[in-house]
């Protein structure tokens, strides 16, 4: 394939070592992100992600929990902010004005999934996109909301999606893709019916394929071939993106290494 289109990155070598090297190294200039999620069954996403955004360098992070939490984990994560729940436990349609203050107040917005498979909660998130205009990184349940309402989601700018062989393969079906994806498919194919899937939608489109993890945007690919544990990265690729928002597809590719 066309190497314009498709660059191999080694994992103990980065495509964009200028990235690495200009990374922010102050609190002040690494970022602000704000990462929501959680139900009152469960809030182990939102959590990991939040210790693995700071170790990756971002500068300032807040979590969004539904208010429901705010007794198990008030003391013990100090930066933790609440907002209303419904009877499910889950996020209300009243949390509207916390997630889009927090979201103004922040340089990207990571929702980190265990919402829960709540419908009002779906449509809060949905009401969410609709009013807030910048950088927002889906991952776990949250790629649900793109997998039950595609268009929602596929025609926005400033969205990356980190989701697994079998979330992408549902979303290809959900927004009648021409091309399926298959798991019987080599690596070639792959990566060509990814680029042509980021050439009609919007999204930037994170996910691994044997054993690779492949980043795409508008059309361009980036492999790497090393650890293809999905939940390794969405807090990274959010961190990475976060500092260098000029250049989405080269500081994902290098939050894979780094």
């Amino acid at each position: 394939m066309n190497s314009d289109i498709w660059q191999k990155q080694d994992s103990n070598k980065p495509l964009f070592e200028d990235l690495i090297w200009s990374k922010p190294s102050t609190k002040m200039t690494a970022g602000k992100l704000l990462i929501i999620g959680g139900n009152s069954n469960g809030f182990t996403s939102p959590a990991i992600c939040y210790t693995k955004s700071l170790q990756a360098g971002a500068g300032t992070v807040k979590v969004l929990m539904p208010q429901v939490l705010q007794k198990i984990v008030g003391k013990t994560l100090e930066d933790a902010e609440f907002a209303p729940n419904n009877n499910s436990g889950s996020f209300s349609k009243q949390a509207i004005s916390a997630f889009l203050d927090l979201a103004n107040w922040s340089d990207g917005v990571l929702l980190a999934g265990d919402f829960s498979n709540n419908s009002e909660t779906a449509t809060l998130l949905e009401t969410f996109l609709e009013k807030y205009s910048g950088q927002i990184t889906f991952y776990g349940d949250a790629v649900d909301l793109a997998l039950n309402n595609p268009h929602a989601v596929l025609n926005r700018i400033n969205t990356l999606l980190v989701l697994d062989f079998s979330k992408l393969q549902k979303l290809f079906i959900n927004s009648r893709f021409a091309r399926p994806l298959k798991s019987t498919m080599n690596l070639d194919s792959y990566i060509e019916t990814v680029s042509e899937y980021t050439k009609r939608f919007k999204p930037i489109i994170l996910s691994e394929f044997n054993g690779n993890i492949v980043v795409s945007e508008q059309g361009k690919v980036i492999t790497t071939k090393t650890e293809p544990e999905i939940s390794l990265y969405p807090a990274k690729a959010a961190v990475w993106w976060m500092q260098h928002p000029s250049k989405s597809l080269p500081a994902i590719a290098s939050a894979i290494v780094n």
